[in-house]
């Protein structure tokens, strides 16, 4: 996603994202009704919402990790990226997503760098992250060491000084020919027309050249919802001949984009949300409203990638405090779904990369990990727990009523079956008020297995469960009389 002037914001991508969100919530009680009638056993018989397309495990049971090059290293490079690739293997992370990688243009730019997301050259990269060689070697490291790569692809709009100004008919234009941005307070960019047939075989073309020639496992594809959907879709299909285990993720929140072409997209509206509960005291139960409302509204089986920080937002520490943005991702890292980890999150860095900083170079200052030491070890384990159980990727999300819905959200998360069947039971404080209280769920053998984030590990005896401000709980659950959390779960 691409960031604007503070002037810009108004109108923004963002704008649009909340005015959506918003208008979301405003059909909540509605929302709320249907869901509650979709779970009878005839509306689960007739769900007549289409199937999302299968995706790959190494997708399902993946970790993305959001890389901005020109602040992740010293040299923010190439080289720079791929000395730190230990490091990136040491926290766990699987698919290492690369924001763009082209040049950036010069004309009309903002900043002293200019946007990444406004492209001058498809098929070059920036000499400031070094060459094409470079890159094949990054690529060829990052997948010795077992990692999946993929590149940020922006092909809504390019930079006003594009190659591509030769060819004008593959923009859109106004009523006198002008050539206009995708939205006119984009001011930094021109908006393609995929109407003309032309600039849908160049678009095609890139994107498998990229693939084929450096061995890409997929693409990041920025505004997809302003691309048609067909588009995406022939697109895959093409890529899927090169490399039939692939990856697309959507920037955009449009359901019909999971049907056929990407594999997953962003979920906004529950970003929306967990800044509404931590930042604004909304209640803590409208984060499972708008999960079971997503659900509800995607194709069957369809995936997002939960988001808790990226280079659109402020970072997350600073919106959330260090101990809530540690319970934000304690909860995006234990829902279905591909969590992400943006350049520096892993440690508590607070370098603002949005708008306007992401026209600048400001570096991801590493040494915070001193200041903020639960980050840096929270991380590495809330990921291999994730990586080792099935049942936190993709599993059944079963919720439990709790005593204080309006601060806590308690729930099982499901998967597997016969001897490799498990339960993991959450609990998620999204205040910095102290909670004691009840569950709905009987005692059992519940086995603390929670990251290092300062809490010490403590056995419980549901349905009583204490927690601190901002503290959160997983534990594996062994078993109890029912032999379930809870004998109507999924």
């Amino acid at each position: 996603m691409r960031s604007h002037s503070p002037s810009d914001k108004s109108t923004s991508r963002r704008a649009k994202r909340n005015a959506h969100r918003d208008g979301l919530a405003a059909l909540a009680a509605l929302a709320v009704l249907a869901i509650a009638l979709s779970f009878s056993p005839a509306a689960l018989a007739e769900d007549s919402r289409p199937t999302a397309r299968p995706s790959t495990d190494w997708v399902k049971s993946g970790v993305i990790y959001e890389l901005n090059l020109h602040t992740f290293s010293a040299s923010g490079d190439f080289k720079g990226a791929e000395a730190r690739l230990d490091k990136l293997h040491d926290l766990g992370a699987t698919i290492l997503w690369l924001m763009p990688i082209h040049p950036a243009g010069k004309l009309k730019a903002k900043g002293t760098y200019g946007s990444p997301y406004a492209v001058q050259d498809y098929y070059a990269v920036s000499p400031d992250f070094g060459t094409k060689d470079d890159f094949r070697h990054f690529v060829n490291a990052a997948h010795a060491k077992g990692f999946k790569v993929i590149i940020d692809i922006v092909a809504n709009h390019t930079a006003w000084d594009s190659v591509m100004m030769k060819h004008p008919e593959w923009y859109k234009q106004d009523g006198k020919g002008n050539i206009i941005p995708p939205v006119a307070e984009w001011t930094d960019v021109a908006g393609l027309n995929y109407n003309n047939p032309a600039l849908r075989v160049y678009m095609m073309d890139m994107l498998k050249y990229w693939m084929k020639d450096f061995d890409l496992d997929g693409y990041r594809c920025d505004v997809a919802e302003q691309v048609p959907t067909d588009f995406w879709e022939n697109a895959r299909a093409e890529l899927e001949k090169i490399k039939p285990s692939m990856m697309m993720l959507a920037e955009g929140n449009k359901p019909e984009l999971l049907v056929k072409g990407f594999d997953l997209d962003y979920s906004w509206p529950l970003l929306g949300n967990l800044n509404s509960v931590i930042m604004r005291g909304e209640p803590a139960s409208s984060l499972i409203d708008n999960i079971e409302r997503e659900h509800q509204r995607y194709p069957q089986g369809a995936m997002q990638m939960r988001i808790t920080d990226d280079h659109d937002e402020t970072r997350a520490v600073v919106r959330y405090g260090e101990r809530g943005a540690l319970a934000a991702a304690a909860f995006a890292f234990t829902l279905d779904g591909v969590p992400v980890i943006y350049n520096g999150m892993e440690v508590g860095d607070a370098s603002e990369s949005g708008d306007p900083a992401l026209f600048e170079n400001i570096k991801v200052v590493w040494q915070i990990a001193n200041r903020r030491p639960y980050q840096a070890t929270f991380f590495p384990q809330m990921v291999a727990l994730r990586k080792a159980h099935p049942a936190l990727q993709q599993g059944a999300t079963e919720w439990l009523h709790n005593s204080a819905q309006d601060r806590v959200v308690t729930y099982v998360r499901r998967g597997g079956t016969g001897k490799e069947r498990e339960e993991y039971f959450v609990a998620v404080n999204f205040s910095n008020q102290p909670f004691s209280g009840t569950v709905d769920a009987p005692a059992g053998d519940y086995v603390d297995e929670t990251p290092n984030a300062g809490f010490e590990h403590k056995r419980i005896t549901l349905p009583a469960l204490t927690l601190g401000a901002f503290e959160f709980r997983i534990y594996r659950v062994n078993g109890h009389p029912n032999g379930s959390v809870s004998p109507g779960g999924k």
